[in-house]
């Protein structure tokens, strides 16, 4: 088997930290041998409970980038220049198309964020006001630009990114902790690494304190500090980076691969597998894969955005993982056969039409 890239090493050096600070804390600690025990469906169940009264609530704190996207025929080579067929610029960042998600699933959505004194600022507000998203805690940093994207999008639909965070950099632990209120007040809350560490890390300690469900997508995938994954009830890698965080090239164990790292980190993890589908590993149950609605991909730029977004709608619904899995499954199946980042995220009743009319791929 190959090795994995140094470059992400560190990410499975601290899944097996966490793995020894789990088994530290239930031999020395009552608490933590309870909540050690304790499923993470069974958390997500128990924290949703508290707040019934409130509604399904999400905050997302989260990037902002204009995507500024060019289609080709192909990947160019080191040094190659490429004749390019199409060119857009698309809202875009993890951040921002979770919460345009989360908001067009159904969800009472809140964003927390900085963005640039300039035009690609201005277009992002206004959207942020078109979808009912909260924006009390998206600040304007006057010095940086408003992030941005670099996608390249092949005939096929699949596309690789490069992004510049520029403006996103100010939304450090500070910042976050200045929106405590906004955090604490939602049923769940979804984290990317699209942003500084440390402010990921202070979100999913506020959440965590307030019984909010803290959802991680592991995306740039980098070094996920222990510190942060103790905080997190549920993580959504995709296969690239299910590798990092287990140590390892998983190849087709997919669900294996989820099974063990869920046990070792004490969470449920949701691996998305683009048109082969999601696979579901919820500690101590079997891992099931769930196949992918038949699509004809027209461009799968933020669909992991989309899953991610309906999934935490779900969950802040109360539905059952599974259940929640399911919507976030047709939703970014469906996103797929149209151009654009947010955009391309469906509204709530086109997923329940297309739900009950697709046929899955591996049918």
């Amino acid at each position: 088997m190959s090795e994995l890239p140094d470059d992400l090493r560190p990410a499975a050096e601290v899944v097996a930290h966490r793995a020894r600070r789990v088994e530290s804390r239930a031999i020395g600690h009552t608490r933590d041998t309870v909540r050690s025990a304790m499923s993470p469906a069974t958390k997500l169940a128990r924290r949703r409970r508290r707040r019934l009264s409130t509604g399904g609530q999400v905050c997302v704190v989260g990037s902002f980038m204009m995507d500024l996207v060019a289609s080709a025929p192909r990947r160019p080579m080191p040094g190659e220049t490429l004749v390019g067929t199409d060119f857009e610029m698309r809202l875009g960042g993890k951040g921002f198309n979770q919460a345009v998600a989360a908001a067009r699933a159904g969800a009472g959505t809140s964003m927390v964020g900085v963005l640039g004194a300039d035009g690609f600022g201005d277009g992002f507000r206004a959207a942020l006001h078109d979808e009912n998203i909260n924006d009390t805690w998206v600040g304007v940093d006057e010095t940086a630009g408003t992030g941005v994207g670099l996608p390249v999008v092949e005939p096929d639909g699949q596309n690789s990114i490069i992004i510049v965070a520029r403006g996103n950099l100010a939304v450090d632990a500070a910042y976050v902790e200045a929106a405590r209120e906004a955090i604490a007040a939602a049923h769940v809350l979804t984290l990317q690494l699209e942003l500084p560490i440390a402010s990921a890390i202070a979100a999913a300690r506020i959440a965590h304190q307030a019984g909010t469900v803290v959802v991680l997508n592991p995306a740039p995938m980098s070094a996920v500090p222990a510190e942060l994954l103790e905080n997190v009830d549920l993580l959504v890698p995709n296969e690239i980076e299910l590798d990092a965080l287990v140590g390892h090239p998983v190849g087709e164990d997919v669900e294996a691969a989820a099974t063990g790292l869920g046990a070792r980190t004490d969470v449920d993890v949701v691996v998305t597998l683009g048109s082969r589908g999601v696979v579901v590993a919820a500690r101590g149950k079997s891992a099931t894969r769930l196949d992918a609605p038949r699509v004809t991909a027209v461009d799968t730029v933020g669909a992991g955005d989309v899953f991610c977004g309906y999934l935490a709608a779900g969950l802040a619904e109360q539905c059952e993982l599974a259940e929640a899995v399911c919507s976030a499954n047709s939703a970014a199946a469906l996103s797929v056969t149209r151009t654009g980042s947010a955009t391309a995220a469906p509204r709530r009743s086109e997923v329940s039409s297309f739900a009950a009319t697709s046929t899955l791929a591996g049918t």
